[in-house]
């Protein structure tokens, strides 16, 4: 009896089409070895190593399965020659189904341990931020029960499969109901569903609903996304962010400023957003067209931006950029912010700088931004023109670079408007 008279057109089939596969690519390979070998003359040529195509690794998981399709009916060959000859099965399959699944549970097992020694090491580093420290616990004790229960569901069900794999000595014994196993599957899990739950809404109770203290009132900074990039605004030396209006963005006015409110005349425009630690920090975040998604996540915050609606944030960062390039021991290393939303095709370029730094360096630091304000919104809204030599020098706020001179805003003030 030929091995070819057990083996199914079908997996026939399947070898042909490897090997003409094969072929066709050798062939393929070899032409553009030719091709590549005349142009070297000219210009050198990396080939793309095979090993790192995803066509190599798919054509080796053919070949696998073709492998044991065919150990599989060498196997079957076996036991049907066996059973022509009258004699006893060479193969007992069940004691090879039980060894399977101890085999697997021994995988299984190395590959969580693989999944924590190796990718665990690849997650974020510690929470740069007070309440991102809280949400690290509530997913470290997420992460520990799971994995307990994973564990421990899955060696009971491997060890089972196999300590009570058919032998035909013994019968199955039917086993419909136990109240007492179901009042603990029920009545545990609630229990400690319930305490994560709880834990999670008073974290995000304290994250979001904030008593202000007068004495440590938090610094206000605007943030404003649209499509692609973002716009940072800072309250200027008031304290407060000025009131702006989509009805008012024109090609001078980009946010929609109202100056008739004079907080916005000391507002300032940044390219990097630079807050100092141990200080809360309230995010005012809105959109001028599609959704977007506000992300730091070495702070642990992400927060939408939505068109017509504005969003707030408040946290505080506890760790330096200088003490975190310490920590991950990488000099280049930066905080950024990102957008989380797929937002259209510049997507991937909206994305900021953000430092960590001492109360003392963001002093001196946000003295040299630059004031939003300029002679054409001043125009614009009927104020008092500055003189050149003493204007503020800074542009359009999304594209500001320009470096402040003294401003006479607060003189401005105080004097009548221009009429037209």
């Amino acid at each position: 009896m030929s091995l070819r008279k057990f083996i199914s057109n079908k997996t026939i089939a399947a070898l042909a089409v490897i090997v003409t596969v094969f072929a066709n690519t050798s062939a393929f390979a070899q032409e553009a070895a030719a091709g590549a070998a005349t142009a070297a003359v000219a210009k050198p040529v990396d080939m793309f190593p095979i090993y790192k195509s995803i066509a190599f690794y798919a054509m080796l998981f053919l070949l696998l399965c073709l492998f044991i399709a065919i150990v599989g009916k060498a196997m079957r060959v076996y036991e049907l020659t066996r059973e022509a000859q009258e004699k006893s099965a060479g193969i007992n399959w069940d004691t090879v189904n039980g060894v399977l699944f101890v085999l697997f549970l021994i995988v299984g097992l190395y590959g969580v341990y693989f999944e924590y020694t190796v990718h665990g090491h690849m997650i974020l580093p510690d929470a740069a931020s007070e309440h991102g420290q809280k949400i690290d616990q509530m997913f470290n004790i997420t992460l520990i029960l799971t994995t307990i229960v994973f564990i421990g569901t899955h060696i009971v069900l491997f060890s089972f499969s196999y300590f009570y794999k058919h032998s035909g000595k013994r019968k199955a014994y039917y086993y419909p109901h136990n109240n007492a196993l179901e009042r603990i599957w029920t009545i545990v899990p609630a229990l400690v569903l319930t305490v994560l739950v709880l834990m999670g809404f008073l974290t995000w109770r304290s994250i979001f609903f904030k008593i202000e203290d007068p004495n440590h009132k938090p610094l206000s900074i605007e943030i404003t996304s649209q499509q692609f990039a973002w716009t940072i605004r800072y309250p200027g030396a008031d304290g407060v962010v000025g009131l702006k209006n989509y009805k008012l963005i024109t090609g001078v006015n980009a946010l929609g400023m109202d100056f008739k409110d004079k907080n916005n005349l000391d507002d300032q425009t940044a390219d990097e957003l630079v807050i100092p630690v141990n200080k809360p920090v309230r995010l005012i975040l809105t959109s001028k067209d599609v959704l977007h998604s506000f992300y730091m996540p070495h702070f642990r915050i992400q927060l939408n931006t939505v068109p017509g609606m504005t969003s707030y944030f408040e946290f505080t960062p506890t760790i330096t950029t200088a003490d975190m390039q310490t920590k991950v021991n990488d000099p280049a290393f930066k905080f950024l912010f990102y957008c989380s939303k797929i937002c259209g095709s510049g997507h991937y370029n909206m994305q900021k700088v953000v430092r960590v730094v001492s109360q003392a360096e963001y002093d001196a630091w946000v003295i040299k931004q630059p004031k939003i304000i300029n002679n054409d919104l001043r125009k614009a809204f009927n104020l008092p023109i500055v003189p050149e030599a003493a204007a503020p020098a800074a542009s359009a706020p999304a594209d500001s670079t320009a470096k402040p001179a003294k401003d006479s805003a607060a003189v401005a003030m105080n004097k009548p408007a221009l009429k037209k």
